[in-house]
């Protein structure tokens, strides 16, 4: 995200402190199980996923906002660092095993520059972890959860929804991927991450044994192809192409 833009930081936060933001990232969490990599974590919002990592990782993380690094979860040992894409041009040639990059390409335009850093960064057959809003998904909770018509005929209408905590989000396609790798990086994965959940009503997502029930839920259908295209994100793991 542009260093600057004004978010509800508050409201993000009490958002993954509810259930449905812990299911969240225990999905994640489940997806990516890393033990002495060195990785990094570009838009590391709260620290969340470079927090669970440090744990058996080497983990640097970079986050333009400092309001929301004052949030940071640091229970484990990381390095953090403040800014964007600047930072990453600091960083050495084929250093990281891992990079992460979740909920961020939407709020940035330089998508192809900060791929380019990425590619440059990574060793050969290095992981790229990419988490991205999926419009069919959006328009499934719009409409079914929130009743709101008149937002999902904009996104079919290939118009931008906007976040109550981050505003505008510019919407880029899973395919898209492949023209700012410039083919230098293959799927290795591709999951459907908030298949059902967002689509109950709040009251249920209560009940103290919600979690680990629609945790196995989603663990079950999240690569299945009729059930992963309608899920608010795509959790994409790419692995960098090795070089000849």
């Amino acid at each position: 995200m542009e260093e600057g833009m004004k978010i509800n930081i508050k409201g993000y936060w009490d958002t993954v402190n509810m259930p449905w933001g812990k299911l969240f990232y225990k999905l994640l969490k489940n997806h990516l199980d890393y033990e002495d990599r060195n990785i990094l974590d570009f838009g590391s919002g709260f620290g969340i996923m470079a927090d669970y990592l440090a744990e058996k990782n080497n983990v640097t993380a970079i986050e333009p906002s400092s309001g929301m690094l004052e949030y940071r979860m640091c229970s484990n040992s990381y390095k953090q660092l403040t800014g964007g894409v600047e930072e990453l041009r600091k960083l050495p040639d084929n250093y990281f095993d891992v990079i992460i990059c979740h909920n961020v390409l939407e709020y940035i335009e330089n998508r192809e520059e900060v791929f380019a850093e990425f590619y440059r960064l990574l060793k050969s057959n290095g992981e790229l972890s990419i988490v991205k809003h999926n419009k069919q998904g959006k328009i499934m909770q719009k409409v079914v959860f929130e009743n709101d018509i008149s937002t999902a005929l904009k996104l079919l209408n290939n118009e931008n929804a906007v976040s109550v905590n981050f505003g505008t989000i510019n919407e880029y396609s899973d395919n898209d991927l492949d023209n700012y790798t410039s083919g230098k990086f293959i799927a290795r994965n591709k999951y459907g991450v908030r298949i059902f959940f967002a689509l109950q009503r709040n009251e249920f997502k209560e009940k103290p044994e919600w979690i680990n029930d629609m945790f196995e839920l989603e663990s079950k259908a999240e690569e299945i192809p009729a059930f992963r295209d309608i899920a608010f994100f795509h959790h994409i793991i790419l692995r960098k192409q090795c070089e000849i």
